[in-house]
């Protein structure tokens, strides 16, 4: 379990643009991102749940055409984020039994703040 943070930012209005847009970005340069998920807490917890969550981490799994080691360097200082870079078949034969929650492409998100809006 990672250490709380309390400088750091939870809200995810501030957070997933970060993911989807600065770090996608950083990721892209690297190698081509198929698939951002959300797992541990947040990939657990439904989205109208997540005042619950306030001060846990983001655990962001990230598929891509090859799997990055330190891929903690591309972080921001100011997110607080656990990020793991790897392939679909490591993905598929570590995480498979995982409740993930894939925010990219199809961000599962804003379905749900559209419903409730």
């Amino acid at each position: 379990m990672s250490r709380v943070k309390p400088e750091a930012i939870w809200q995810h209005d501030k957070v997933l643009p970060y993911i989807l847009t600065t770090l996608k970005d950083k990721i892209d340069d690297i190698t081509a991102v198929e698939k951002i998920f959300l797992f541990g807490s947040r990939g657990r917890v439904p989205f109208d749940k997540w005042d619950t969550l306030e001060g846990k981490d983001w655990d962001v799994l990230v598929q891509a055409k090859c799997k990055l080691k330190n891929a903690h360097t591309l972080l921001d200082k100011d997110y607080y984020l656990d990020l793991l870079v790897l392939d679909e078949e490591t993905i598929q034969k570590h995480y498979y039994n995982n409740k993930l929650t894939m925010i990219f492409p199809g961000n599962e998100l804003d379905d749900f703040i559209t419903k409730t809006q």
